[in-house]
């Protein structure tokens, strides 16, 4: 019964790292990139996100309480966990340790940046393009963004393979071996646009020059 519980939790857990969080990551990073094309665009696309119908609805159900048990659940998977990498260096092998590394940094990471926007918020601040880019004035907060949000997307393209897996989708070998190459490939292009994102808020004068530049 134990053994039957844990595996349902374990499926669940893939499940929700994908569905709804994964989907979520994407959509906030969507939105943040509307900074590239400067702070009306971003603030605009902010405010649009906080007039929607049922929101606290939403980040209740929809983000937080998935985010809190994949995030409980996922610490006790990685003190659970027994690494071999030590012994057995394939590439797979390194791939379950980072995810548990990056899992851990993501946590750390979700929960100051909550704490630094909603949390805020709540507070009464409004979160809009100057809130980041005071946020990342200084190059300890842009290297700590940099890390966060490359392990975060690490941690769902990585886990995405896992889903698969987990869920039966993909199950030879080949199969396998091509999710891993989308899964990758998914990581580098939501990175671009996480880091694009990131800094547009750094240097908005810069991108607000590259998008006047004609396209050859």
């Amino acid at each position: 019964m134990a053994d039957t519980r844990e595996f349902a939790l374990r499926r669940l857990h893939s499940l929700l790292g994908v569905i709804p969080i994964g989907l979520y990551l994407i959509q906030h990073l969507t939105v943040n990139h509307f900074a590239t094309r400067g702070r009306e665009s971003f603030d605009a696309a902010a405010h649009f996100m906080e007039t929607l119908p049922y929101r606290y609805f939403l980040e209740i159900f929809v983000i937080f309480l998935p985010i809190i048990f994949h995030a409980v659940f996922g610490l006790y998977i990685t003190f659970q966990a027994r690494n071999n990498v030590s012994r057995y260096g394939y590439f797979r092998n390194w791939m379950f340790l980072l995810q548990r590394v990056t899992g851990i940094i993501t946590l750390i990471f979700i929960s100051w940046h909550v704490w630094e926007t909603r949390i805020q918020a709540a507070f009464g601040a409004k979160v809009n393009f100057t809130m980041m880019e005071e946020i990342l004035d200084n190059p300890f907060m842009i290297g700590f963004y940099v890390v966060g949000v490359l392990s975060t997307i690490f941690h769902f393209s990585n886990g995405l393979w896992s889903f698969l897996v987990t869920w039966g989708i993909v199950q030879s070998p080949r199969s396998q071996r091509i999710a891993t190459y989308v899964t990758v490939g998914i990581f580098f292009a939501v990175s671009i646009v996480g880091m694009r994102a990131i800094f547009a808020f750094v240097n908005p004068e810069w991108f607000a020059f590259a998008s006047n530049l004609p396209i050859l």
